[in-house]
This record gives C-alpha cells, sequence and structure tokens, in this order.
C-alpha cells in the first residue's frame, strides 16, 4: 500500500498558443524550483480529459503531513519560484482557476 499523504490541487488553464510553452515552463522550470523544498514529496501533473468548461491542467502535490504543505509558502524555494513565474509570464499569467487542499479520511484499495 502507497503512503497516504496530504495533497494540494492546483487547476490552471492558458491560451491555447501558450500551451507546449506552458507545459515545458511547468515540467522543466516551475516544479524542478518548487520540489527544492524538502517538504515536497511527490508532484503529478494532468491534463482533462473531460475539458468543456473545466480547467485544462491540475496538478497534484503531495505532502506527507499538513504543517510540510502549510510551511511551504514561507520557504525560499516557494518565493523563488512565485518570483520566477511572475517574471516568465508577466502580462501573460496563465490563469489558476482553482486550488484545494484535502487530507486523508480513509484510503479504499
Amino acid at each position: 500500500m502507497s503512503k497516504t499523504r496530504v495533497i494540494n490541487i492546483v487547476c490552471t488553464e492558458c491560451k491555447p498558443e501558450d500551451a507546449e510553452q506552458f507545459n515545458k515552463w511547468y515540467n522543466e522550470v516551475h516544479i524542478p524550483m518548487l520540489m527544492k523544498y524538502k517538504g515536497i514529496k511527490k508532484v503529478t501533473r494532468y491534463t482533462s480529459i473531460q475539458n468543456e468548461g473545466k480547467p485544462r491542467y491540475l496538478a497534484i502535490y503531495e505532502f506527507d503531513k499538513k504543517e510540510d504543505m502549510d510551511n511551504m509558502q514561507s520557504t525560499q524555494a516557494f518565493k523563488d519560484a512565485i518570483e520566477e513565474m511572475n517574471e516568465t509570464w508577466k502580462g501573460n499569467m496563465p490563469d489558476i482557476k482553482w486550488v484545494v487542499a484535502g487530507e486523508p479520511i480513509k484510503v479504499f484499495e
């Protein structure tokens, strides 16, 4: 059985013409910068297969405990990643549609 973790889900959308650049940046720059924070244990990205009216991209960030997730925004890794994101996407920022965090209730396998 895999370890049950606290998750933070971020759903984003970008202009279709920015999709290639957005995904390359998210995978090769943004996630590696955030992963410098040792509290993040795993990040999985998804693309929506039911796109109608829903955000196209979904990232699930996994943490061993809630405190690790709560502390992330105060870390230098997070601050650097946000600063870099603002610089890269100035004036053309992908749209963060929603963010939600959750902790496990029960695991079914």
